[in-house]
């Protein structure tokens, strides 16, 4: 964490989601061991906010300083003000390791963001010694009140792809209908009808066929789609 003067009672937790073109994982790091006795715990990427330092600003300056992650495009979607968000011993504790208040409470905003995977790189730094990419399923018990903040995270997600779309942009320039179908049953968790879904598409008309197929493949080719950029701005607002 930077050396500048901290504000001890306001953070930002970012919950970066990566899609593979299979399947939806969440960016996780492992928190920095205290040394023997103490059990390493799995946490979102997060820190305090710098003083007059904007919101937006610390979530950027964060996640690159935990993952070396940069130029996404950071939302916010949630401010957590539980009184009791840190509670757990094993917390207090690893928390008066690196913070001069680390029973101060703490407001935190949460930011989230969908990424292509292939696009990022994550390495650990700072208070991270490991920075990961953990599918959905198996996302463990988090630090403090992670769990919860991913948890609607995710439910949030899930709601503004289903709305608004947001989301789509991490489909490659061209794409079958088949691999936007892997996208949207990887982000809703659920198998969807092929037929109900080409059906839903059409009617939507958030995509638009192209004149090129697949090649090299060894079953019928597949026609190659691009998102319909001008629906998918009127239905974000």
């Amino acid at each position: 964490m930077s050396t500048l003067s901290v504000n001890p009672n306001v953070s930002v937790d970012c919950v970066v989601f990566g899609f593979n073109n299979h399947s939806l994982n969440v960016l996780l790091i492992e928190q920095s061991n205290m040394g023997k006795g103490f059990e390493t715990q799995l946490a979102l990427p997060g820190d305090l906010v710098l003083e007059n330092e904007g919101l937006d600003d610390a979530a950027n300056r964060v996640l690159k300083e935990l993952t070396q992650l940069e130029g996404l495009f950071l939302k916010q979607f949630r401010t957590f003000g539980n009184p009791d968000r840190v509670k757990n011993v094993k917390d207090i504790d690893w928390l008066k390791s690196f913070r001069e208040n680390p029973q101060a409470r703490v407001i935190t905003v949460g930011y989230l963001a969908l990424v292509k995977m292939e696009d990022f790189q994550p390495e650990a730094s700072s208070f991270a010694q490991r920075v990961f990419w953990s599918e959905i399923p198996e996302v463990p018990e988090l630090a403090f009140d992670h769990t919860e903040i991913f948890s609607t995270a995710l439910e949030t997600l899930r709601s503004q792809f289903e709305i608004h779309h947001i989301g789509l942009e991490v489909m490659p320039e061209l794409f079958t209908l088949n691999q936007l179908q892997t996208l949207y049953e990887a982000i809703l968790d659920k198998k969807i009808d092929k037929r109900n879904f080409r059906k839903k598409i059409e009617r939507e008309k958030i995509v638009l066929p192209t004149e090129e197929k697949q090649t090299g493949v060894t079953h019928k080719p597949a026609r190659f789609y691009e998102l319909n950029k001008s629906v998918l701005e009127t239905s974000k607002n």
